[in-house]
């Protein structure tokens, strides 16, 4: 992913909400799914960790982004977001 892209999908997550939540509990197996399921659905996605997770966002971003071969666009403070195209449902047009 060049970085012109990268910027075009950050200025698109600045209106987004906040759909993943990981908890005290980490990266378990439903939030994968959960994360899966959105970015197909959506392609790019918002998340956020809460204050009782052992892992920072930075970690929380690049293990979810692994586990659900997405790339990571941003992360900034508690927040990161995440992009994968969709195999069906293609919205998103990167030049």
């Amino acid at each position: 992913m060049t970085s012109k892209q990268r910027a075009t999908l950050r200025s698109m997550a600045n209106t987004l909400e906040t759909i993943i939540y990981v908890g005290k509990e980490g990266l378990t197996d439903a939030i994968v799914k959960e994360t899966y399921d959105a970015l197909e659905a959506r392609e790019l996605i918002k998340c956020a960790v809460q204050n009782g997770c052992e892992l920072n966002a930075k970690e929380a971003c690049a293990a979810l982004s692994e586990r659900t071969h997405a790339e990571p666009v941003q992360c900034i403070g508690r927040r990161f977001v995440l992009y994968r195209e969709s195999r069906e449902n293609k919205r998103i047009q990167l030049n």
